[in-house]
């Protein structure tokens, strides 16, 4: 069995997390680690060519429900990835290298960019950015601290 190392960073099985690199300051993210790489929630994703290199542009929606605060981004396309879902569905999904601020640390990660409307959470982060000193404690949630009673109760829909 490994042991962590006292390097490791503790997270709990969901976190808010920060994604400052693209302007958006909150997002609940599920700790996944039956994902090999992170998801985030797109919608109107539209890849194009920008001086002969891929590139995708996105519109991230942070609130569980609704789209209110939506943030237009525009990414190189670092990859593109068949992702299957835990019900065998394959799909081929775009790849965006992202900043992540998890548990007060700054990561880097491979996200891949999907529609995930109908799942509990608007984002997911998987094992190849756990593997950055991460350990998951499944009994725990929001290891990292929350944003502001105000912006929790916006994600749920609450003004």
């Amino acid at each position: 069995m490994s042991v962590p190392d006292h390097s490791s960073t503790l997270t709990g099985w969901r976190e808010w997390v920060r994604l400052t690199g693209i302007g958006v300051p909150w997002i609940k993210a599920k700790i996944d680690t039956g994902a090999q790489t992170s998801a985030l929630h797109a919608t109107e994703i539209e890849e194009f060519d920008r001086s002969g290199e891929p590139w995708v542009r996105f519109l991230v929606q942070p609130w569980q429900v609704d789209d209110e605060d939506a943030v237009a981004v525009e990414l190189p396309v670092h990859d593109r990835r068949t992702v299957r879902s835990s019900s065998g569905h394959a799909q081929l999904r775009p790849v965006v290298m992202m900043r992540i601020g998890l548990a007060g640390r700054g990561i880097t990660a491979e996200v891949t960019l999907t529609d995930r409307e109908e799942m509990g959470f608007r984002m997911l982060i998987g094992r190849e950015a756990l593997r950055q000193g991460f350990v998951v404690d499944p009994a725990a949630s929001y290891v990292g601290g929350k944003p502001v009673r105000q912006i929790r109760r916006r994600n749920r829909g609450i003004a």
